[in-house]
């Protein structure tokens, strides 16, 4: 926090099953408010777990198949270009070569469609890794439209509630402000989310330690879920590609278990993000694997937060900052932190 004038941090821990929360500092300069396991923060991209795991749950109730093409649900895009990709290209930044933000010419659902409409792939879908927003904004599109749902509904109505997280929002009500903490950006000054289009399925989700520490013991296979919400979380840990020794998942992104600090370091790299990668298509695709760190990281311009978590060691942890930090410094944390615990568990 030293290092990097981090205001408040929440740092969430299970073990085994035993949670463990270690808060600090403030989540506001201005009002001092210490931070606390209900703390909000912007979780960045880390919202993008939770559009795959909508979709996985269409797919578990029968409402779409991530096999399909966007252009089987909709019909704008029959005989266009995304009408040669499926939504499991949505899912691992495979479909050809988005950019990483929407244009700044988009500001509404018409603008929206007209742009995916004329959308030219740089490369054939899966053959290369290029992060991007819009295409996992498309998949969440979709899966809301076949639930008859939008999706900040489907969200916040139907699948917070199903995983138990009873303090995870897209829209923040207004007997939760209080609770919602100030960013920061990288020069220190106050920032939060601004509302765009395709923000609540890419980027948009603000939650605590508490909620997202339930989250990952969901991911685990912890808590008691109904079976196609469990089919679903599953089905997000199923590998589709490599690259280089991580494992692209349904946006998860994983490692063989023990992994080394640097392997992690080179996969949640800026570059991985940023530039165009080589993908190797695994086929069949990889079932979910046990004994495998399985992250995610996130930010917005004020907040930065990061997840991981190692299903045969049953333990997992939650960083969330408000202040946007390196990636590396996250890993770094979290690394040393369940390299301890797992060594203290033998």
């Amino acid at each position: 926090m030293q290092e990097h004038a981090i205001p408040g941090m929440a740092v969430a821990l299970t073990v085994n099953g035993q949670h463990h929360y270690y808060d600090f500092g403030v989540a506001s300069r201005d009002s001092g408010q210490a931070v606390d396991r209900d703390t909000l923060f912007e979780l960045g991209s880390i919202s993008k777990t939770f559009n795959v795991t909508l979709a996985a749950y269409a797919q578990a109730t029968g409402k779409l198949k991530l096999t399909d093409s966007p252009a089987s649900y909709l019909p704008e895009l029959r005989g266009r270009a995304l009408e040669n990709t499926t939504l499991l290209n949505l899912a691992t930044h495979t479909a050809g070569g988005f950019p990483l933000q929407l244009p700044d010419s988009v500001h509404d659902n018409g603008q929206l469609m007209r742009y995916f409409k004329h959308w030219t792939p740089s490369y054939p879908a899966g053959t290369r890794r290029t992060y991007a927003n819009p295409s996992i904004g498309l998949l969440g599109v979709i899966s809301a439209r076949q639930l008859d749902m939008s999706y900040r509904s489907a969200l916040q109505d139907l699948l917070f509630p199903a995983l138990g997280l009873n303090n995870t929002h897209l829209q923040v009500p207004a007997n939760w402000q209080r609770m919602y903490a100030q960013g920061y950006t990288r020069d220190n000054v106050p920032a939060r989310l601004s509302p765009a289009v395709l923000a609540d399925e890419a980027y948009g989700v603000k939650s605590s330690s508490d909620d997202m520490l339930r989250f990952v013991e969901a991911n685990m296979g912890l808590e008691k879920l109904d079976t196609p919400l469990k089919q679903a979380i599953a089905a997000t840990h199923t590998g589709y590609y490599q690259v280089g020794p991580m494992t692209q998942d349904l946006i998860w992104e994983q490692y063989p278990y023990p992994v080394a600090l640097q392997t992690l370091l080179d996969g949640n790299a800026s570059r991985m993000a940023l530039e165009t990668l080589d993908v190797t298509p695994l086929q069949p695709p990889l079932a979910p694997q046990q004994a495998v760190w399985i992250n995610k990281t996130g930010s917005t311009n004020g907040f930065g937060s990061y997840v991981a978590f190692v299903p045969s060691q049953r333990i997992g942890i939650v960083i969330l900052a408000n202040k946007n930090y390196p990636n590396e410094a996250r890993v770094k944390l979290a690394y040393q932190i369940l390299g301890a615990l797992n060594e203290g568990s033998h």
